[in-house]
């Protein structure tokens, strides 16, 4: 029995339109990135030129190299934050899946009910909490928060849930293993697609948050690029040419997250149960 693709035109055009949509903007940044400063803003939007390596080279002179200071930042912060919070999440929702405990339930609501709160809403409390530890403009203010992923624990539960066969858990610990043991052989391998999409989802929310380490720090030497860039930015009122390097900036910035989902999507897989089996 053969199945025909039915081609929808309406359906075709929608998703061009959000590609579009989406693309455009660093389509964009990519252009004004080849401006000089006169450029920017006195020839045609899409028009490009010939200056991009020369505001590469003013952007990683600035200071003495401080924008790739910003890049490593944020390669900490994310790579570190992201890493953690992938962890706690996969214990926490193999937890909330697997095992049955008093209170389960309320725990559960309870995380529902923290992936409906915004993070600009904890900023502030968060501030307060680390400055009476005297921890505020360290790494540690933009690490920690980070290490806690409601939205990265419910979604690991629901993962634990579907690729995790309990039969094989039960045969694990009659063979001797332990729990933490099962948990680092059979149950992380099993889980490891959906952990990819955990840890991608939580290291671009890391990578792109500006309003936590705006608050916690006040050295420019500990800033990622979103704080960074948004300095340089507020410099160019009084100093345009500033504006080309907050362009190139972005580009840059850009790049390690294009390489990151490039590296990471062969581990994604339609079936998700399967895969966990095969794994």
């Amino acid at each position: 029995m053969t199945t025909t693709l039915k081609r929808s035109p309406i359906a075709t055009t929608l998703l061009l339109l959000g590609a579009a949509y989406c693309l455009l903007p660093v389509l964009w940044v990519l252009i004004a990135s080849s401006k000089s400063a006169g450029e920017l803003f006195s020839t045609f939007t899409l028009a490009p030129s010939t200056h991009l390596w020369d505001n590469l080279v003013d952007l990683a002179g600035y200071r003495e190299g401080l924008y790739w200071r910003w890049m490593g930042n944020t390669v900490v912060y994310a790579g570190i934050g992201a890493a953690v919070s992938t962890l706690i999440s996969a214990m926490a929702g193999y937890a909330l899946a697997k095992f049955d405990f008093r209170g389960k339930a309320t725990v559960f609501n309870i995380i529902l009910g923290g992936v409906l709160v915004p993070g600009v809403i904890l900023a502030i409390p968060q501030y307060l909490l680390l400055a009476k530890l005297g921890m505020t403009n360290t790494y540690w203010a933009v690490l920690l928060p980070s290490f806690i992923s409601p939205y990265g624990i419910y979604l690991a539960r629901i993962f634990a849930a579907a690729a995790v066969p309990t039969e094989i858990l039960e045969a694990s610990r009659i063979d001797g293993s332990g729990e933490w043991r099962t948990f680092g052989t059979v149950v992380l391998p099993m889980m490891r697609t959906g952990l990819v999409t955990v840890f991608l989802f939580q290291f671009v929310a890391i990578w792109n948050n500006f309003m936590l380490p705006y608050i916690m720090l006040g050295d420019d030497r500990l800033y990622p690029i979103t704080v960074g860039l948004n300095g340089l930015l507020n410099q160019g009122a009084n100093q345009p040419s500033m504006y080309t390097s907050v362009v190139t900036g972005a580009l840059v910035s850009i790049i390690p997250l294009i390489a990151l989902f490039l590296t990471l999507q062969r581990y994604w897989q339609v079936d998700l149960a399967a895969g966990g089996v095969k794994a």
